[in-house]
């Protein structure tokens, strides 16, 4: 088990500018970019258990942003079954984060009311998406979820969640009654909300996680789907999700709880589509031949992959959360990675390039070798974006 919260505190006196260069062109990725062949048998190793990682985080933030969850970690390395939510690469950029939806089943198109369960996939990883989903169902049909095996997902092994999940595409009677959607969250569009100049509005782990279940259950209600009733695995304090969603959706009883998917067959449904879509995601887009391991930080293999691939320009590619911790930590130990002086962070209103490279040279001090002296000490905004950052 790992459990740490690490602080960073910008100063506004900060004149540095200097930070790691992190985001690498779409070029670097497309030219790692490979996609795994479909094999015939599924394999899952399980690798540890872990609490939920660390972003990076703002003193301010820390209450919010970080939640302990004990995920059960599995190294999925071949899928038999690649579900409609995982984009096409050939018509899709896959570091954009997307939503997908089934067709309403008949059962629910006729104004029966019904349930809607929502779980995720992959908050604690440091490598690849994080999966918002939902399913639903006539509240006539909550019973049935139970006989076809739907329970508490933690229990189930990959190849039986995916099995649910092709039950859920292929069997006409679950298809005629249940309804399910996924977003993935992807690790690039994580990091960018996550390290925004706090001038743009920075917005934490669960912010996006709350913005995203409820654009998720919006989308099913759009769709004419008469939900009475919603549950959701917790995100942050019970409560106070509860009284969000409540005053977002008047009119549908909400129920916010932890541990929900062993508790409510509708959302371990929703965990199944969640945890199934991360796993094949990570399987059809790998960049690391195999090797980045589960994507947790705590799993050796991801801890080994992330050191012995780092460019140290650009880091990694896209499939990689530049706002954890663990990659903070790794390029600021890189005895090769590579300090850059950003001039136009100094560029002010109305003044041109010219002028602020002649002011960056006369304030900007040079720069500090890459040691826990000297980069370490800076505010992470300021390592990240330049000295106009207050904090993240």
């Amino acid at each position: 088990m790992e459990s740490s919260i690490s602080v960073d505190v910008a100063s506004s006196e900060t004149t540095e500018v200097i930070r790691k260069v992190t985001d690498a062109p779409e070029s670097i990725n497309a030219s790692t970019m490979s996609s795994s062949v479909t094999s015939s048998s599924t394999r899952s190793v399980t690798v540890s258990v872990t609490e939920e990682a660390t972003p990076a985080t703002s003193l301010s933030s820390v209450n919010e942003s970080f939640t302990e969850t004990d995920e059960i970690v599995e190294e999925v390395t071949e899928i038999d079954f690649v579900p409609p939510s995982i984009p096409d690469q050939a018509t899709q950029d896959i570091h954009d984060s997307f939503t997908y939806l089934t067709k309403v089943p008949i059962k629910a198109q006729a104004k029966e009311p019904c349930i809607l369960g929502v779980d995720e996939a992959g908050r604690g990883p440091v490598v690849g998406p994080m999966v918002y989903a939902l399913s639903y169902c006539p509240v006539s049909f909550a019973e049935d979820l139970k006989k076809v095996g739907f329970a508490d997902s933690k229990q189930l092994n990959h190849t039986t969640r995916t099995q649910l999940l092709r039950q859920m595409c292929e069997d006409s009677d679950l298809v005629g009654a249940v309804g399910w959607g996924t977003t993935v969250m992807t690790a690039r569009d994580i990091a960018m909300d996550m390290l925004r100049p706090e001038s743009h509005g920075v917005v934490n782990l669960n912010q996006q996680a709350h913005d995203t279940t409820m654009q998720l259950i919006q989308r099913v209600l759009d769709l004419g789907v008469n939900v009475t009733e919603i549950y959701v695995d917790t995100v942050g304090h019970p409560q106070k999700y509860q009284a969000k969603l409540s005053a977002r959706f008047p009119g549908i009883d909400v129920t916010v709880a932890k541990k929900a998917d062993s508790l409510y067959p509708i959302v371990s449904a929703a965990s199944i589509c969640a945890k199934v879509t991360r796993d094949a995601y990570l399987v059809q887009f790998d960049e690391s031949g195999g090797t980045w391991g589960s994507g947790y930080p705590s799993d050796p293999k991801t801890a080994a992959w992330l050191k012995g691939s780092m460019d140290p320009v650009f880091g990694w590619g896209s499939m990689v959360r530049f706002s954890w911790r663990t990659t903070q930590d790794a390029l600021q130990a890189g005895k090769d990675a590579v300090l850059v002086e950003w001039t136009d962070d100094y560029v002010r209103k109305n003044s041109s390039i010219k002028s602020a490279f002649s002011r960056s040279r006369r304030t900007a001090p040079s720069p500090s070798p890459l040691t826990t002296s000297g980069i370490r000490k800076r505010p992470m905004s300021t390592r990240y974006y330049g000295a106009h950052v207050t904090t993240i």
